[in-house]
């Protein structure tokens, strides 16, 4: 890794100084507060994030693991490290230059050293998720796939490994949220918080439309929802409008084609 930057792992004690995925003021931003608690409940568990940054102190980048059997995604990867998300460069100087490459060795290194099977993680060619390319340059390998555009990867450490794989339940959206309107999230990302309120406003003032809201409590219900992302969906008469985290303006314009 270049020495521009370093690596920093965040813990109990300073997560809040550093904070998370852009959010720094714990008075302001409820993402942050929220973020900070459910690192607080799965830290114990083997959660480990590890925040990239400039040598002026800039945020730069970051990787969220932990054992796949807590996996914020609707995935079987018992055995497994499992990365949640990684990214880097807010600024364009800081992309290019290897680091998302070493965090990931970070990551392998971590399961190797706890005698796991490997690292895997769940990929899109959409938004809000990194695509594969860089994993596949890696060595890892996609193992199972889901609509729209969603991969699952993993890098094992035995070829006779079992591989992990999608929770079949992914096809069964329509027999449980069948009817209006259902908006699922999860504090794991931050990003979850944002335009929600405004979107249920929206969904009940202008489209007339019966919304609930499911916040879920634990990896055991993020494991269990419908949507590869685990940990946010937009769910109308069984059908996903949105894989992930949208502002009300697109909620907006996708209600309205629906509803033509």
């Amino acid at each position: 890794m270049n020495t521009d930057a370093q690596v920093i792992d965040l813990t109990p004690e300073n997560i809040a100084d550093y904070g998370v995925c852009g959010y720094k003021d714990v008075k302001k931003h409820k993402e942050l507060r929220s973020k900070i608690e459910w690192f607080n409940q799965y830290y114990p568990k083997g959660l480990r994030i590890k925040v990239l940054l400039s040598e002026s102190g800039s945020y730069q980048g970051m990787l969220e693991y932990l054992p796949g059997e807590y996996a914020h995604r609707p995935v079987k990867a018992d055995g497994y490290m499992f990365i949640h998300c990684v990214f880097v460069g807010f600024k364009k100087e800081f992309k290019g230059k290897g680091y998302a490459s070493s965090l990931i060795d970070e990551c392998i290194n971590d399961a190797k050293s706890q005698n796991m099977l490997g690292v895997a993680i769940v990929t899109r060619k959409g938004s809000f998720m990194i695509d594969n390319r860089l994993f596949l340059k890696k060595g890892f390998e996609i193992v199972d796939h889901t609509k729209p555009d969603f991969d699952l990867l993993v890098f094992k450490f035995n070829p006779e490994s079992e591989n992990p794989t999608f929770k079949p339940h992914l096809t069964d959206i329509e027999k449980e949220y069948n009817e209006g309107l259902t908006i699922i999230r999860s504090p794991q990302c931050p990003y979850t918080e944002k335009n929600v309120n405004a979107i249920i406003e929206t969904a009940k003032n202008k489209f007339k439309l019966p919304t609930n809201l499911i916040d879920l409590k634990d990896s055991a219900s993020a494991q269990n929802t419908p949507c590869a992302f685990g940990v946010f969906c937009i769910i109308y008469n069984g059908k996903i409008i949105s894989h992930h985290p949208i502002s009300n303006t697109r909620f907006e314009n996708i209600m309205t084609k629906e509803l033509k």
